[in-house]
């Protein structure tokens, strides 16, 4: 049986953590785990000096993939300067061609890893295989699960041995419904501590990458106590409009957003026509942080 730490559950009420250590012994509980029925109030999680959820606002941002030492730390204390809470970075890079950049790996982890030590920001990076998690977890601040292993059952109940808090990121076709169980399958399994991203879905539309669904934060955050961020970038595929989506996820409610940022987007190996320059990304800050104010959000 899989023990909860006290000092790792920032959600750690009794209702919940009762509820999960009744499913864990194979009881299902009353109410589904990530449903406003089991636990009411927003889950609120500590990551470092950073809190998720529970009303404040949150920017993750860094490049798609981390390519050499000097690429991830230039962008990373571009980043830090301008306001980023987290450091965000593939170490694993699922990609549609075999012959497309697969990332760094280990060593992927390791820069990650000197990358916080520099400029003390935690990191969230992406687990795509069962074995790997024991190592990304040992470097990661969050282990993120992506929109191609939303539904990966296996991988998310063995997430939920993992100490670590997990980003789960919607699937191009699942609905809300089914994201909710994916995330129901990782607290089930004994971790509370999950993030949801929106990144976006695929719709008939062609103008951009995937249609970003706004309204599925609002359903998200009237459905679960858990915290909900928008990733904007996946979402449109083109730099121009991450901008102003990323404004909009804060006027509908979202706990945060992840947005790529490269330090030289035209030679990355990865995702660079939708990475926001850190000239860019510090623009997005100001208006962010006067959207705050307006909005009377939390840092």
């Amino acid at each position: 049986m899989i023990t909860l730490r006290a000092e790792t559950m920032e959600v750690g009420e009794a209702v919940l953590a009762g509820a999960v250590a009744k499913s864990m012994t194979g009881v299902k509980p009353k109410c589904n785990l990530v449903s406003r029925e089991c636990k009411a109030e927003d889950t609120a999680i500590k990551v470092g000096p950073v809190t998720i959820g529970g009303g404040g606002f949150v920017v993750i941002a860094g490049p798609c993939s981390v390519e050499s030492p000097e690429q991830l730390l230039t962008t990373a204390r571009a980043v830090k300067d301008c306001g980023a809470g987290i450091l965000r970075g593939g170490a694993y890079k699922p990609r549609t061609s075999p012959y497309s950049f697969q990332g760094l790996g280990e060593e992927g982890l390791r820069l990650l890893a000197q990358a916080r030590e520099a400029t003390g920001l935690p990191i969230v990076t992406e687990v795509m295989d069962s074995a790997d998690i024991h190592l990304v977890e040992t470097f990661a601040d969050i282990v993120q699960v992506g929109a191609r292993n939303i539904q990966n059952f296996s991988l998310l109940r063995k997430l939920g041995a993992c100490q670590k808090p997990v980003l789960l990121k919607r699937g191009l076709m699942t609905t809300v419904k089914e994201f909710l169980m994916s995330a129901e399958y990782i607290l089930a399994a004994g971790n509370p501590q999950v993030i949801l991203c929106e990144r976006g879905i695929r719709t008939f539309e062609t103008a951009t990458r995937n249609t970003l669904d706004l309204s599925a934060v609002c359903v998200l955050k009237e459905r679960t106590h858990l915290p909900v961020i928008v990733d904007p970038s996946h979402a449109v595929g083109q730099r121009r409009f991450v901008q102003p989506l990323a404004r909009a996820a804060m006027a509908v409610g979202a706990d945060g957003v992840m947005v790529e940022v490269h330090c030289s987007p035209e030679t990355a190996l990865c995702d660079g026509e939708q990475s926001l320059r850190p000239e860019d990304f510090a623009h997005l800050m100001e208006d962010l942080n006067a959207l705050r104010g307006l909005l009377r959000r939390e840092a």
